[in-house]
């Protein structure tokens, strides 16, 4: 069954150090995506996911600015991050594994999300939504991410650990009935 991301519900969100003391915080606030989710089996689902990458926004125009050049996204050549995941391992019931294909900057890795299913819930207006939530972390010089600077106390000023959590809520699409005709 195909389920699509209510992005409106949903965030994908980042961290990396700055000056080796500090996390900074951002967002994409603009993705979109299916999930086939097989309720009955939940390691048949699939994932595809695209990431507006001018959408970032760490709540420092300057700093978004910087990002979206080409020392970091080059986002006028990259306009998108993709998400194709390839298979889930489950653990239990509610936790698993999605491995699948990051691409960043024309750079494809593989990546490991872990997984926690949240539950469904119908909602008032009769469509029926799922949560996950899920998070890993990546090296950004593995997608060509490299730019930085030396810090004068030692260190860098960008770290190259990036924390990524998603929370994500998923709208079941209900196949449309149509009309049969004499």
């Amino acid at each position: 069954m195909t389920w699509t991301i209510d992005a409106s519900h949903s965030t994908i969100t980042f961290s990396v150090r700055h000056m080796m003391i500090s996390k900074v915080r951002g967002r994409f606030s603009r993705f979109e995506g299916t999930v086939n989710f097989d309720e009955q089996n939940p390691a048949n689902s699939s994932v595809q996911v695209t990431i507006d990458a001018t959408s970032i926004d760490t709540r420092d125009e300057r700093r978004d600015g910087h990002l979206m050049s080409p020392d970091f996204l080059d986002v006028a050549n990259y306009p998108s991050i993709t998400f194709a995941g390839k298979r889930i391992e489950l653990i239990d019931e509610t936790h698993g594994r999605i491995i699948g294909d990051l691409t960043i900057r024309g750079v494809t890795r593989e990546v490991v999300l872990d997984v926690e299913y949240n539950g469904q819930s119908k909602s008032p207006w009769g469509t029926t939504s799922a949560g996950f939530s899920a998070s890993t972390k990546i090296n950004r010089k593995d997608w060509g991410l490299t730019w930085n600077v030396a810090l004068e106390t030692g260190g860098v000023l960008v770290g190259e650990e990036v924390s990524i959590e998603i929370e994500l809520e998923i709208v079941k699409q209900v196949p449309q009935e149509v009309p049969v005709t004499a």
